[in-house]
This record gives C-alpha cells, sequence and structure tokens, in this order.
C-alpha cells in the first residue's frame, strides 16, 4: 500500500535525482530513502528511476508518475490545512516562501508574531526570488508566498500587505555620489549596472520603472548580475557602478556614508510609482486567507508610517 510518506520521499529524489541531496532536503538517512523508493517500485513491479552507475534519472515511468504524486501531495496538504483551519490553528504547519527582500528585511517579526500568536504551527521559510516564489505556491510546495511587484497567477489569490521604495544607490567612488542632478538619460550614458537576476522582483520592478521613464531597459549597460541583495550592495560599494534595490536593503549603508542615493529629479526609477508593492499569496483556501489577513492588520497595527526614499516600512527604521 502506497503512503504519503513513499510519495514525499519520491518526489523529493525526483526532483533532485539524487538519493543523498534528496535525504537531506527532508531529514531522513540515504538508506531509508532508497529502502522506500525500492519498496515503491518492488510492490508496483515498475521501475520509477534508472541507475546509471552511481547516478539516478527519472524513467518515463517516474516522470509520467511524478505530476500525480504532486498534485496528490497537494490535494493532502490541502485537506490539512483545512482541519488546522477548523481547529482554529492550534496545530500544523506553515510553509512560507519570499522572496530575498522581504525575507530578510521584512517578514521575520511578523513570522515571530505570527508564532506568539499560534505556536503550535510551525513555520518553514523558504528564500527564493519573485518567480521561484510564485511556482511554489502554484505548485503547491508553498502554503503562501510574498513577493515584490506583480506576477501574473489568475490560480492564486493576490492582495497587497506592504509597499516599499526602490532606490538607485552608488558606492563612493562612483561620480553620482556627489550628489549631482540625474536624468533619466543619464542610465544608459553614464554608468554601468549591477543587478539582480532575471526573475527577481527587485529587477523587474526596476526595469518597469526605467521603461515608463522613457528608457529601454535593454540599453542599460549591465556589468554584473548577481543571485543575492547582499552580492549586489557588495560589489556597488567597492566599485563604479549603480544598482536599484529595495530601501529596506541600503537605508543603514546609506545612514553610514557607505552608499550614496543617485539624485535623480525628472521621471527617476525610484520604484513603480509610487512604490514598490510587497504581495502575499496563496490558494484561495479560507486557512490562506486567513493568514494573509494576519499581516495586514498586524501592518496596519505597527506604529509607523511609510516613507519614500532611503527610509523604509517599519519594523525596520532606519536613520532619521
Amino acid at each position: 500500500m502506497m503512503t504519503l510518506e513513499q510519495l514525499a520521499i519520491f518526489v523529493a529524489v525526483a526532483e533532485r535525482e539524487h538519493l543523498t541531496k534528496a535525504a537531506d532536503a527532508i531529514g531522513l538517512t540515504p538508506s531509508a530513502v532508497s529502502s522506500a523508493i525500492k519498496n515503491l517500485e518492488g510492490f508496483y513491479g515498475v521501475a520509477l528511476f534508472h541507475r546509471v552507475g552511481r547516478r539516478i534519472e527519472l524513467s518515463e515511468t517516474g516522470r509520467l508518475f511524478l505530476n500525480e504524486a504532486k498534485a496528490t501531495l497537494a490535494r493532502a496538504r490541502a485537506a490539512e490545512l483545512i482541519l488546522a483551519e477548523l481547529g482554529g490553528l492550534q496545530r500544523g504547519e506553515l510553509n512560507v516562501y519570499a522572496s530575498q527582500t522581504i525575507a530578510s528585511y521584512w517578514l521575520p517579526p511578523f513570522l515571530m508574531q505570527f508564532h506568539d500568536q499560534y505556536p503550535g504551527i510551525a513555520i518553514n521559510l523558504t528564500i527564493g526570488n519573485t518567480k521561484t516564489v510564485a511556482d511554489a505556491v502554484r505548485g503547491a510546495a508553498a502554503d503562501i508566498g510574498f513577493i515584490e511587484g506583480e506576477v501574473d497567477e489568475p490560480a492564486l489569490a493576490m492582495r497587497e500587505v506592504a509597499e516599499d521604495a526602490l532606490v538607485v544607490v552608488v558606492g563612493p567612488k562612483h561620480p553620482w555620489a556627489d550628489g549631482r542632478p540625474l536624468s533619466a538619460q543619464d542610465l544608459t550614458t553614464q554608468s554601468s549596472w549591477v543587478l539582480r537576476e532575471a526573475g527577481s522582483g527587485t529587477r523587474s520592478e526596476f526595469e518597469n520603472a526605467v521603461h515608463q521613464s522613457g528608457i529601454d531597459p535593454q540599453k542599460l549597460k549591465i556589468a554584473l548580475t548577481l543571485p543575492a541583495n547582499e552580492a549586489v550592495i557588495t560589489a556597488v560599494e567597492t566599485g563604479i557602478s549603480a544598482t536599484a534595490v529595495s530601501s529596506f536593503a541600503v537605508s543603514s549603508l546609506i545612514a553610514q556614508g557607505r552608499l550614496f542615493r543617485a539624485a535623480f529629479h525628472d521621471a527617476a526609477p525610484q520604484g513603480t510609482p509610487p512604490d514598490a508593492k510587497f504581495a502575499g499569496f496563496g490558494k484561495a483556501l479560507p486557512f490562506h486567507k486567513r493568514i494573509i489577513e494576519f499581516f495586514q492588520i498586524k501592518i496596519a497595527n505597527t506604529q509607523c508610517t511609510i516613507r519614500t526614499g532611503p527610509l523604509s516600512l517599519c519594523p525596520y527604521e532606519h536613520g532619521p
């Protein structure tokens, strides 16, 4: 008889095509994972994987079975969430995915408040970019996701939960550090750029803002593309390129004089007007709606203001 645990193990191995990595991801030993796969194959008389030396790869049968296995786990997860909702969120598990900026600078205090209110709910946070977060929610790996900007996902329920400003910053060696007035045309003629990867909400928001300023984003001189805010900021701080990032990520560095905000004045790319949005979304189940409403209420009750420019939304207030 097939169990949900066997299905979860199969999906973990299928997604990685590696027993040890799958075992690490789900907290089991490689021998337990291998045994579960062998039992599943033996009981039904199928080969879900091909063994090629020390490697494994999905068989055609395994590929066909993978989507159904994921769908079955998603249905089981939905049933669990409904029971958690009916039980007043007394126990259960919440799988949260968030883009880097949100996970690093905005979300943690609210997760702690959620834990304080619902201590029986175990919280698992996974960090990605806007695209991977949306994919995780759509594929049921995440119960709820938090992203910057917008995604076109009709199957998901989405609500705006907060706002932030996108700012253009440079290091002390960059000519723009002197505060000279800049126009939108200077984006493509006076500086190279260090930007986040494609699929990042920060990247897409910046490119949208550039486009709205009348400039083709394809004309930006991109020196480096990096997969993390910290890497982008470090590269800019020590070099002569500019970047566009969330004010959450750089407000303290601006206050310390380690980064400088570029002084754009006409149709400046300081975020999609007026601000970059943080959206929370999930499948349209009562559980997901209740979680999103929790964050909206907590944010509304937070004693702080939303400010554009180099200062950020509470609970992380930086500078004067």
